[in-house]
């Protein structure tokens, strides 16, 4: 477990101090007093205001994925130009937003810095939200998705044998749950690709108290995002918690982005350790000093910058492997 100080904040580094000042400065009202609409809009906006100015991408599609009942949805493409006869391996991306809020729009900048980056395409889906859609809408969405990448990848000039997953937060669990998914269905995947995933049922880790106010990610805002989505007896259904899992062998190799004053820190490692003990190659990254989000953050934080690079790299090396 991480070792948490007696004065958590001590533990910021000077921009997502400033950045955390800044906000409470602003004195805007906390997302749970919000309704979802409301908390979707704000994050629209909000968000990319942090975030870096938008780097050219050669190739930018929007597309439709059907899921299993029918639904039309959202996604984006993204991808490198490629040359006479090249198909980019695919990277499936699950936004974060605590299952309620979050859009192709809030991690547009992400997802082109992973294409980038990775030299792999990216597909961004915009999965239906909660609390219109609770669990396990989400996982049916996302495992869709998976599935009709690796069956039609190659009608949008990608390569559909060689794909990966991944996600920040909430998408961050999808992802990881998908990873267990595909596995279970002997589905081959190079990696899951996974920034700061909440993996447990409790939010019952020191990290969770020791993070739990004035760190961004708050405890009411957690409560608020797991009320909206879920309800309290399916919070043990692994899909939820792949720490519920009850084997973790056999999966993809992991790459794992940690931020240290996160309430999710404690889980993420707890999940790397699972992994490895199922003997799951596993990558594991701790941003010092950073905060729950900063990779969607990268001009309030540059350490944003170096979690993209270190993605990129295990991305490529996953699909070069």
């Amino acid at each position: 477990m991480s070792s948490h100080h007696t004065n958590p904040r001590a533990l910021l580094n000077a921009a997502a101090r400033n950045l955390i000042e800044r906000i409470q400065r602003a004195g805007r009202p906390p997302m749970h007093v919000m309704t979802a609409e409301q908390a979707r809009a704000f994050y629209d906006i909000g968000g990319p205001m942090l975030d870096l100015p938008t780097p050219a991408v050669d190739r930018v599609e929007d597309l439709i994925i059907p899921a299993r009942d029918g639904h039309a949805m959202p996604a984006r493409l993204y991808a490198p130009k490629a040359k006479a006869s090249e198909k980019f391996p695919m990277l499936l991306y699950l936004h974060g937003g605590g299952f309620t809020i979050g859009s192709l729009t809030t991690h547009d900048v992400l997802c082109r810095q992973l294409s980038r980056l990775g030299h792999c395409a990216v597909v961004s889906l915009d999965y239906r939200l909660a609390p219109e859609h609770r669990f396990p809408v989400a996982v049916h969405d996302s495992w869709d998705a998976l599935n009709w990448l690796h069956l039609h990848g190659s009608s949008l000039g990608l390569d559909g044998q060689r794909l990966a997953v991944g996600g920040d937060s909430a998408g961050g669990t999808l992802a990881a749950v998908c990873a267990l998914m595909a596995r279970d269905a002997g589905l081959k995947l190079a990696l899951q690709l996974l920034f700061y995933p909440g993996c447990g049922d409790r939010q019952g880790t020191p990290s969770h108290h020791a993070f739990a106010d004035g760190f961004l990610l708050d405890k009411d805002t957690v409560s608020w995002f797991f009320a909206n989505y879920i309800d309290e007896a399916d919070r043990s259904d692994w899909r939820f918690a792949p720490l519920n899992a009850p084997e973790h062998s056999g999966l993809c190799p992991a790459w794992i982005g940690l931020a240290e004053c996160d309430p999710l820190v404690d889980e993420g490692v707890l999940y790397a350790d699972a992994l490895r003990m199922a003997a799951v190659p596993v990558d594991l990254e701790i941003y010092r000093g950073v905060v729950h989000g900063f990779v969607t953050m990268g001009r309030a934080i540059p350490d944003a910058l170096k979690a993209h690079a270190d993605a990129g790299h295990a991305l490529q090396h996953a699909f070069e492997s």
